[in-house]
């Protein structure tokens, strides 16, 4: 299911509120992924099923992990590589909303 723009650019307008660079940016989106998104919740990545439990920030750039995990095996791959499956995890929009934001700010 895609959002439509306006409404990430809102989401994305409420994540940023009060930041001053993108650093701050970043850290207000993430948090905002972090608080908002259910997890754990089913996806797919590379048409493999896994099960995302959490995120994970990197040491340095804008980058947004997923922890994820199948056949007892743990693996962090960018949310950028999640395929959303039914049903959909609550706060799901904020990962596109993020998106977004990060291609903009490349």
């Amino acid at each position: 299911m895609k959002t439509s723009k306006k409404k990430l650019e809102a989401l994305i307008e409420e994540g940023t509120i009060d930041c001053y660079d993108e650093e701050e940016q970043f850290s207000g989106m993430a948090t905002m992924v972090e608080e908002n998104v259910g997890c754990p919740f089913q996806a797919k990545v590379v048409e493999q099923e896994v099960t995302v439990a959490g995120f994970k920030w990197p040491k340095s750039g804008f980058g947004l992990k997923a922890e994820c995990e199948r056949n007892g095996k743990k693996h962090l791959v960018d949310v950028g590589s999640l395929e959303f499956i039914k049903p959909y995890p609550d706060g799901y929009e904020w990962i596109q909303a993020f998106l977004l934001w990060r291609d903009g700010a490349e």
